[in-house]
């Protein structure tokens, strides 16, 4: 391990930083020590704070001695100064003198300045001040401590005092006593330095200290740079991290190969060998250190070691394994002269090469399944394409089984061996198995019950030594074997913890049996498949919910009624149901609504919003709106939908995003379309002669968007025998064929064009023109051929407004019911007409009009210029009058009120069948509950 040198590293990353820049390997630059990345930065840098720190301490610990030397022995000479005038000659005797401050004094003063102090004060007794150097402070309390000094003792103290010429504030001072001749305390001295003064002394030795200070740092810190250079070089200017990874991966990498590596000196001794090169050459344990003559290796291969000649992939024969050989020299990349050889066994090496590639085919196999596999949300074309995948890459024939409830888009059963065959494909033919449509039910012993069971892939090896996959069909299954089938493996096919059937892969002729390794592919491969099909069945199931959903809501034929003979087409888009409706509703007065709409989206919501509309549209239109009020208020439960979905965030992407509606009323007495259209593209009109024109519609804009506007309609009178022609938009915009509208319109003007054609017939010619192969979006097409009542088949007469007026009115409609061969209900509708009638004169308005219609029914309407409609109530017993209006309705079997912009028309619906009831009994009848009366 010594021979390896980690300076290979450094050099690499040196050279990278090309000619110009410094090596690592140099005199390391100020910014190299103080790099925190590399070993020698980090001990330069902690032997640096570790100086200062010590630096520091070592100053500080100067200044506070310095400080408290400087205060002993502000002590010592305060003490001294005061003693020795304390006993000075005469200083006892001065104070008994009859003036003492004028004695002692200029003695102080003359004392303060040879000692060195800041102050002399000789006090009596009392501590009052005889002397002081500001004349001014004698004769006042002297500051301090004087008890001990009273009782004989010397006091050192510190404490404040009035200014002082030399500073002021508090002081170092001692106070000692002044003793008599019979050795009684009869005064007391006291001399000291201030505080300040003190602090000079200690800021004069100050430089002193620092300067040493800075000398020490200067010293070791340039001691520290020499060594954390040295090292720099010696570690080539790598981090601890970065060293401590380097020596790990080398060592785990030099012993984890899969490859020997042999490292061998100048003198040809073995300085290093990793295991594998220990146990391909049968290295003895003590190989390293000894020389390559000494291992008992061949004389080839001991020559080999000793050369200095390079070897790229010499093949040496060591035992009975072949070696891939390979030896460089180690000194050109800066280590020490030697060599390493590196050794590869490639009996081992052919091995795993062959093994990669079959695993790389198996990928490939893998990657191309799920390219192919579920292109298409179809069951059976899903089982297809896994049998195309998997031969004859993986095997030579592939048969597919699965539950008949998968197939229908239902769930799984539970339990159950019995499966119904939907594929099978081989490379040469079905080799005498199943064929398509078959029940297979598996043996308990079988290889298919197994996997079943186990949900784990069965392998049967071979099939000639084994009889349980031949027990549901011994005689089919000699066939198979006569074939050349072999080998089989059985794989479940399963998606979310459900058994969706099992596939069987079947080897034969000269292809290799299946092994145990061969099971895992096959799951993986099925599990694919089993999601691919379950994607297609659960699509399966949700489309044919859809459906059916919308052939629930929408009309399963158009209704019986003689103004118009209607044909209609609906085809789904490809990518699910969509929100297309229509219909054909019969109105008051032999009228008929056509209608056509279109939801924004596919699915269910779509179908289930087109419901609703489609619903909300027939009961508006039983209320006999105008077209443009009927819309109106279809926009205003749009908005209201939105709204509400919204506020209840239950929407999930699927709230709806628009909706557009065609709205047109034809009246076959007059040939009159009135039509309003919400966004939706507006219809065509092929006239009788065959020519196709498109009437401009007044634009509004799509259900639901709350634009405010009002939505207005137009009239049109259309000749009898014209086709009213009305689509949704997906039949014009196709994105593949008319990415232009008007491109669209003018296909759609060519395939109508032409005369005599039937509403059905038009249906299947405009399909057939317009139809794209892969429909982008639904399309509805309503074709309705107009016809017109004969004169002879409606009445129409004028009342005054004179109850007088009744009687010939009645009159006159019984003479045109005789005509029309309707004497049977002539008493019933003379009754209905004189209660309409009454009712118009008294609360209605001029003019009024009446009506009769020989349709599919007859039908009576009194109009009025009033806008009030009557109602039924209940009448009291008391009332005399009030039931007409139930009578009305007891005899006729519909009707209602119609606005018109003239004021109102009141109708009736009489049965040419007996559908009323017939004029009896009037006691059978509870009269006296109704009433009528006018809004």
């Amino acid at each position: 391990m010594r021979s390896f040198r980690p300076n290979r590293r450094s050099r690499g990353r040196s050279d990278q930083r090309g000619t110009d820049g410094p090596r690592r390997d140099s005199w390391p630059g100020p910014r190299s020590l103080l790099s925190l990345r590399t070993t020698a930065g980090q001990a330069f840098l902690l032997q640096v704070v570790a100086v200062l720190l010590l630096v520091g301490a070592a100053v500080t610990a100067l200044v506070i001695q310095a400080d408290g030397d400087s205060e002993r022995e502000a002590e010592r000479m305060s003490v001294t100064a005061a003693e020795s005038f304390a006993n000075a000659p005469g200083t006892a005797e001065a104070l008994s003198a009859p003036n003492p401050s004028s004695v002692l004094q200029p003695r102080a003063e003359a004392a303060r300045q040879r000692a060195g102090v800041d102050f002399v004060v000789v006090m009596d007794t009392e501590g009052v001040r005889l002397t002081y150097p500001d004349p001014k402070q004698i004769g006042k309390k002297f500051v301090g401590t004087i008890g001990p000094a009273l009782e004989g003792r010397t006091v050192v103290e510190r404490a404040g005092g009035p200014s002082l010429p030399a500073g002021g504030g508090e002081a170092v001072q001692a106070v000692v006593p002044v003793t008599g001749a019979d050795g009684s305390v009869v005064g007391l001295v006291s001399a000291g330095i201030t505080v300040e003064n003190v602090g000079d002394m200690v800021e004069r030795q100050l430089p002193i200290i620092l300067a040493t200070g800075v000398a020490a740092l200067v010293l070791s810190t340039a001691g520290a740079a020499l060594v954390s250079s040295r090292l720099w070089r010696q570690t080539h200017g790598m981090g601890p991290a970065e060293m401590t990874r380097m020596y790990e991966h080398h060592d785990a990498v030099l012993h984890a190969v899969r490859e020997g590596v042999l490292i061998t000196g100048a003198e040809g001794r073995v300085l290093l060998a990793n295991d594998e090169a220990r146990r391909l050459l049968g290295l003895p344990a003590d190989a390293e250190r000894r020389r390559t003559a000494d291992l008992g290796l061949d004389d080839e291969m001991t020559r080999l070691l000793a050369s200095d000649e390079p070897v790229t992939d010499a093949v040496r024969l060591v035992g009975d394994r072949p070696l891939a050989v390979n030896k460089r020299s180690t000194a050109p990349y800066g280590g020490r002269a030697g060599s390493v050889v590196t050794l590869r066994d490639t009996t081992e090496l052919a091995t795993v090469t062959g093994r990669a590639e079959v695993a790389l085919e198996r990928l490939k196999l893998l990657y191309d399944a799920g390219a192919r596999m579920g292109t298409t949300l179809d069951v059976t074309r899903t089982a297809q394409e896994l049998a195309e995948v998997s031969v004859p890459k993986f095997a030579d024939v592939v048969t597919v089984e699965l539950w008949d409830s998968v197939r229908r888009g239902e769930e799984p059963p539970d339990a159950g061996t019995l499966l119904r065959r939907i594929v099978v494909h081989g490379r040469n033919g079905d080799y005498g198995l199943s064929p398509v449509g078959e029940l297979i039910r598996f043996p308990p012993d079988g290889p298919g019950a197994a996997a079943v069971d186990s949900c784990r892939a069965a392998l049967e090896a071979d099939l000639r030594t084994s009889d349980g996959w031949r027990a549901q069909n011994p005689e089919r299954g000699r066939r198979v074997l006569e074939r050349g089938v072999h080998s089989l493996v059985v794989a479940p096919m399963r998606a979310r913890e459900a058994l969706l059937g099992v596939a069987h892969f079947w080897r034969a002729d000269a292809s290799a049996p299946f092994e145990e390794e061969d099971k895992s592919f096959a799951e993986e491969l099925t599990a694919r498949a089993a999601i691919a099909i379950d994607n297609a069945r659960r699509y399966t199931r949700e489309h044919a919910m859809a459906v059916t959903l919308q052939r629930s809501l929408l009309p399963r034929g158009t209704p019986e009624q003689n103004a118009l003979e209607a044909a209609y087409r609906y085809l789904p888009a490809r990518a699910g149901v969509g929100g297309d409706w229509f219909d054909v509703i019969p109105l008051s007065g032999a009228r008929v609504a056509l209608v056509v709409g279109d939801v924004v989206g596919h699915g269910l919501h779509a179908a289930a919003t087109m419901g609703r509309l489609r619903t909300a549209v027939y009961n508006f239109s039983t209320l006999d709106m105008p077209p443009e009020e009927l819309l109106s208020h279809l926009d205003e439960l749009v908005a209201h939908i939105d709204a509400h979905e919204a506020a209840a965030e239950e929407q999930d992407g699927q709230e709806i995003t628009g909706a557009t509606c065609l709205y047109a009323v034809y009246d076959p007495v007059s040939g009159q379309v009135t039509a309003a259209t919400a966004g939706h593209p507006g219809p065509a009109v092929v006239r009788p002669d065959g020519t196709v024109t498109f009437p401009h519609l007044p634009v509004s804009p799509p259900l639901g968007l709350g634009a405010t506007l009002p939505f207005e309609a137009a009239e049109l009178t259309l000749p009898e025998g014209s086709k009213l022609v009305l689509y949704t938009d997906g039949l014009i915009h196709d994105r593949n064929r008319y990415r232009d509208p008007d491109t669209g319109l003018e296909a759609l003007r060519a395939a109508l064009t032409g005369a005599g054609r039937t509403p059905e017939a038009t249906c299947t010619a405009v399909i057939e023109a317009m139809l794209p192969a892969q429909p982008s979006d639904d399309i509805a097409l309503l074709v309705a051929r107009t016809r017109r009542l004969d004169p002879s088949d409606f009445a129409e007469w004028d009342v005054a407004r004179d109850p007088a007026a009744v009687a010939p009115v009645r009159a006159a409609c019984a003479r045109q019911l005789a005509d029309w061969g309707l004497r049977d209900t002539s008493f019933t509708t003379e009754l209905i007409l004189s209660e309409l009638i009454t009712n118009a004169i008294r609360y209605g308005g001029d003019p009024i009009t009446v009506r009769l219609l020989y349709d599919r029914s007859l039908i009576c309407e009194v109009s009025d210029g009033s806008s009030t409609s009557p109602r039924l109530r209940r009448a009291k017993t008391t009332d005399e009058g009030g039931r007409g209006l139930f009578l009305v309705a007891q005899y006729a079997e519909r009707w209602g009120t119609r606005y018109v912009p003239a004021g109102k028309v009141i109708w009736t619906e009489q049965s040419l069948h007996g559908g009323a009831a017939e004029p009896g009994d009037p006691g059978a009848v509870p009269l006296d509950l109704w009433n009528d009366e006018a809004l």
